[in-house]
């Protein structure tokens, strides 16, 4: 009889409310524990593992770019570098990018843009207009503009130049600006993530385009969760027709190795210069090969398409299944990034999903969030209804 693996990690900083669960490897949406047993995962390393586990074609190109190169000093230029810029540039429609390891970093980079920008323009204390709900990141000006009092609590005192409105309300972002000469730039997800999978509407993401080219303010979309086709687009803000000034990107754009990206477009591309910003390991040739193999493979396999067809599968079956049950109160989201909220906190669902071999995550206490690889197929679709529906009816009787 095999002994049971038990996961603990009693060295590592407790950071994480971690489930009982060790990892050991993966095959498309699938993954098994050290124990062996399967799981379907709809989190794909909450919305990292672009082109699942162990992807044959990203696989060998990894292998192959680490026997070569793994790290290059930014003293010299990085070829792939360039080429994955150019590829972004191409699919954005904006002009430049700087490359970083996170969302995170890649929206510190972002703030900093907006700062200097400010500065460049005769304003000593630039504000940069953020939103209720909003998750940016962990790091002490993310932080600060992140709209979640919980992850905020015991860092203060927060850097301040931030001026905090409620998403989809054009009047209220005019009535909290109004008079104010230091306000630089406008910073919001266009599906808020960790916020609970909350969309910004089509016309209000139209009308504050039109308020920042009014105002001569930097829209900056932070794309890190709903970016990377996700939603069936290549970044979720083309859905409404409008570019943004700054969009950071990060999670899928590697498929699981840590990359960072800020793309400007040609009111912001050339706010930094040598010495403004940098990064040690961000634009490494082995984190640039993960993202130029990434986009290869999306195109190739016709995955933003997938990822909107099977995503609206998904939604469909969900709303069949849990729609109008009394304790569910909203399913939304786009395409494979999708939220079901519930009317009481229904963190118990992550273990008790995974007891049942599905992994997905809860987010601001009442919401389902799933956000599993773009290689989903319908019927893998139909498998994680299958799993999740029993679970939350269970729960709602409880």
């Amino acid at each position: 009889m095999t002994a049971t693996a038990t996961a603990a990690s009693p060295h590592v900083m407790n950071t994480y409310g971690r489930l009982p669960i060790a990892l050991e490897r993966g095959e498309g949406v699938r993954v098994w524990d050290v124990n062996g047993k399967q799981y379907l995962d709809a989190l794909g390393g909450i919305a990292v593992n672009t082109v699942g586990h162990n992807h044959p074609k990203l696989v060998p190109a990894l292998q192959d770019q680490i026997a070569k190169l793994i790290h290059s000093s930014n003293y010299y230029h990085v070829p792939l570098q360039e080429e994955l810029a150019k590829m972004l540039v191409e699919r954005s429609g904006l002009t430049n990018v700087f490359f970083c390891n996170s969302g995170l970093e890649a929206n510190e980079a972002a703030l900093k843009l907006a700062r200097k920008y400010g500065h460049d323009k005769g304003i000593d204390k630039p504000v940069v207009v953020v939103y209720e709900k909003a998750f940016h990141g962990r790091s002490i000006a993310t932080l600060s503009a992140t709209g979640n009092p919980k992850v905020q609590a015991g860092f203060g005192p927060l850097v301040e130049g931030f001026i905090r409105v409620p998403m989809n309300d054009i009047e209220a972002i005019k009535r909290a600006t109004e008079g104010n000469p230091n306000v630089v730039a406008v910073f919001f997800e266009t599906i808020q993530g960790e916020g609970g999978v909350n969309p910004m509407r089509i016309e209000y993401l139209q009308q504050l385009r039109q308020l920042c080219n009014e105002r001569d303010w930097l829209m900056m979309i932070d794309e890190v969760q709903c970016g990377m086709g996700r939603t069936g687009k290549w970044f979720a803000h083309q859905w409404a027709g409008i570019q943004p000034d700054v969009m950071p990107l990060a999670k899928g754009l590697g498929s699981g190795v840590p990359i960072g990206a800020v793309v400007a477009g040609p009111k912001a591309a050339t706010i930094f210069g040598p010495g403004n910003h940098g990064t040690t390991f961000g634009g490494n040739p082995l984190a640039m090969r993960a993202g130029v193999e990434t986009i290869r493979i999306m195109e190739e396999e016709g995955l933003l398409q997938n990822a909107a067809d099977v995503g609206a599968h998904l939604k469909a079956a969900l709303e069949r299944e849990l729609g109008g049950l009394p304790g569910v109160k909203e399913i939304r989201g786009q395409g494979l990034m999708l939220g079901i909220e519930l009317t009481r906190p229904c963190g118990a669902l992550v273990g008790r999903a995974a007891e049942a071999g599905l992994l997905l995550s809860v987010t601001a206490d009442t919401v389902i969030r799933m956000v599993p690889s773009l290689i989903l197929t319908r019927a893998e679709a139909d498998e994680i209804v299958a799993l999740l529906v029993p679970l939350v009816k269970a729960l709602l009787a409880e």
